[in-house]
């Protein structure tokens, strides 16, 4: 009942108050990449329920510079100073408040993934499709890519199989005391995660 009701009406309504209160910031962030960079969105094709994919938002964070041979330099060469703060405090996941208007993600749940992925997955792995995708979840609150492949399927898994009104509250709580919290150690988020190779 609250997964495939209450919960999606929740999100929407949250979403949307949470977007009217934080449009001064939204408005002055896509300025700001704008005169920087001209390039303010990134999109990018992700997996969600069901294994449905989708196209997410975020806040365009890294350059475009290519070597000689015309390939991508590596994330941690492309990141702009102003994109790390955008990582580093999480706004550049703002966008995606419109990815939970439009009823792709939701407030809370496993983040989605890549769809080179998808293959890969064993039939518990693959229980984290069985809810819409998170901007927040349960993995970011406890190590984010700190955590092995292993650890953050597990939190995946666990949360599907838990999911509830006072635990998305929880994981929003602790989500906002982690970005917040400035005095204590946050939990690591790193410019780009390894591959996901399959079973281990």
């Amino acid at each position: 009942m609250y997964q495939n009701g209450i919960k999606i009406v929740l999100d929407k309504i949250v979403a949307l108050l949470t977007f009217l209160i934080v449009s001064p910031i939204f408005i002055l962030v896509i300025l700001i990449l704008f005169l920087l960079q001209k390039k303010v969105f990134f999109i990018q094709t992700r997996v969600g329920k069901n294994q449905k994919r989708f196209s997410i938002y975020k806040f365009q964070t890294m350059s475009e510079e290519r070597d000689v041979d015309g390939e991508l330099l590596p994330d941690d060469a492309r990141i702009t100073t102003f994109g790390k703060f955008l990582r580093t405090t999480s706004l550049d996941e703002l966008p995606q408040l419109f990815n939970v208007l439009q009823g792709n993600m939701s407030l809370v749940g496993p983040r989605p993934l890549l769809p080179d992925y998808a293959h890969l997955y064993s039939y518990y792995q693959n229980q984290r499709h069985k809810v819409l995708p998170g901007i927040t979840g349960y993995v970011q609150v406890k190590g984010r890519n700190a955590l092995t492949w292993e650890e953050r399927f597990d939190l995946d898994v666990y949360y599907v199989q838990h999911i509830s009104f006072i635990f998305d509250c929880k994981i929003l709580f602790l989500t906002f005391i982690t970005l917040f919290d400035f005095n204590k150690s946050r939990p690591q988020k790193g410019i780009s995660i390894e591959p996901f190779e399959g079973q281990w």
